[in-house]
């Protein structure tokens, strides 16, 4: 398997390579070149499987030449062990034919634990044979951080800084990430918002002199891996739910595109999936993109929803790619318009097709909140305000009732409290035994400017445990 640049001028590269690399020396993003596709057979006969055996199955082509199958198995066996569910990602039914897909049984509580659980024991994996070090600088909007810091902790060969933009996430979010302590981790708080924060690790990859010859790694959903991950998912609720004898439909809640795009890649993959949900917060580009052919950036407000308080989507390039007939030097292009202008629109047909499988809906906090009410009053099962905004686009823009919806539970209730509590539902929410002193854990978080040189000389002066790099 190969991967490709989005803006095509970057080398092509195997997946080892593409797993370090995360951004494409063009500034575009990867994606393989050939995507693989199972037959209706194929994936009819993994009904049943465990989690981690049909995770084998779904992956295995994009590894393919860098990874022996006995190896990959053990990882994968290793990653989705430590889940607290035996399912993995069991299903909780709300109604008729309304279902959560619920992505939170893994240490932190959220669904990035199924790509960074796995993206920590990759990394250590390749980095040993390689005898490489590398330093991880990733941005987060609440949840990513804290899956990066849980699956990379014990990586030997890694130093990792997670930026989160300051008192812009919830308390346990911060917790999870700042309560972890060793040589090679490190929070930094930016005086900015998430944009800021993920504008700085995109600018630290495009020129990494400051490393003085270490090379940096992408965590973020940048990285091919992160992607790869999130696929098997879908195909795991599509064969819980009848699939492939029959389609089923996502609604996802999502700011960066990743989640999402990762259903759109099962879907191509010969997974039948009638219609992708694009389920977004007040900070709205996806939506009016997918409702209006209006990708323009717009001020970034604090939502209930933080960890979709986001106005740039890093993955939407990939989509773009796809619809541009992968041709790198339009997508190169219209990035360029967007940097410049701050926006762009694609040609109507370009459009058109994209909205054959996507709809989507922006939902603010008192629908947010409303939801959660409604859902807890009708099933009492307490949603957090990330998973409501899905039930809320879903129930407002399904296209069928006859075919299953399938609402991405994307977190814990209990890593959002205010939401839960502006909702009025009384119920006291707690936390899992393994996090159950977390508000008594002493914290460790640096503060910094919302300034590139402030952090890549923090960066420099605190990477290899603690050692200048």
């Amino acid at each position: 398997m190969r991967y490709i640049s989005t803006r095509g001028q970057a080398p092509a590269l195997n997946f080892e390579d593409v797993l370090l690399a995360g951004l494409a020396t063009d500034g575009g993003l990867y994606v393989p070149e050939n995507l693989p596709r199972f037959t209706q057979e194929e994936i009819a006969s993994w009904a049943g499987l465990p989690y981690h055996e049909l995770a084998f199955r779904v992956m295995r082509p994009f590894v393919t030449g860098s990874i022996p199958d006995a190896d990959f198995k053990k990882i994968l066996e290793e990653t989705y062990g430590v889940f607290a569910h035996s399912a993995v990602a069991p299903l909780r039914q709300l109604n008729g034919n309304e279902w959560v897909l619920e992505l939170f049984h893994g240490p932190t509580l959220a669904f990035k634990d199924f790509a960074l659980q796995l993206l920590g024991r990759l990394l250590d994996y390749v980095l040993e044979k390689r005898g490489e070090r590398v330093v991880i600088v990733g941005a987060t909007s609440g949840d990513t951080g804290s899956a990066a810091i849980e699956g990379c902790k014990h990586c030997e060969n890694v130093d990792i800084f997670i930026l989160h933009p300051h008192n812009r996430v919830s308390e346990v979010q911060r917790r999870q990430m700042t309560t972890i302590f060793g040589e090679n981790i490190h929070n930094i708080a930016i005086e900015g918002n998430f944009d800021d924060c993920q504008e700085m690790v995109k600018a630290s990859f495009a020129d990494q002199s400051f490393l003085k010859g270490t090379r940096l790694v992408a965590v973020n959903s940048i990285n091919w891996a992160r992607i790869m991950a999130q696929i098997v998912y879908y195909f795991h609720a599509s064969l819980q739910l009848g699939g492939p004898a029959r389609s089923v439909s996502f609604s996802v809640p999502t700011g960066n595109f990743g989640d999402i795009f990762a259903g759109y890649l099962a879907r191509n993959m010969g997974l039948p999936i009638n219609q992708l949900i694009v389920a977004t917060n007040r900070n709205d580009i996806l939506h009016r993109f997918m409702s209006g052919n209006q990708y323009v950036k717009d001020t970034l407000h604090a939502t209930l929803s933080p960890s979709m308080d986001i106005m740039v989507s890093s993955n939407f390039e990939r989509l773009l790619f796809d619809l541009h007939g992968r041709n790198g030097a339009a997508i190169a292009g219209l990035m360029d318009s967007f940097k410049q202008g701050g926006g762009f629109s694609v040609e109507q047909e370009r459009w058109t097709e994209a909205r054959k499988l996507f709809d989507s809906l922006a939902v603010d906090d008192a629908q947010t909140c409303e939801t959660i009410s409604e859902v807890y009053e009708q099933t009492g099962e307490v949603l957090d305000p990330h998973t409501a905004i899905g039930v809320k686009a879903a129930r407002e823009c399904r296209r069928s009732l006859d075919i299953p919806m399938v609402i991405l539970g994307t977190a814990h209730p209990v890593k959002f409290p205010d939401a839960v509590e502006k909702a009025g539902v009384g119920k006291t929410l707690e936390l899992p035994a393994h996090l159950s002193d977390l508000f008594e854990r002493d914290e460790r978080c640096t503060v910094l400017p919302n300034d590139l040189k402030a952090v890549q000389a923090f960066v420099s002066q605190h990477g290899n445990r603690g050692k200048p790099l």
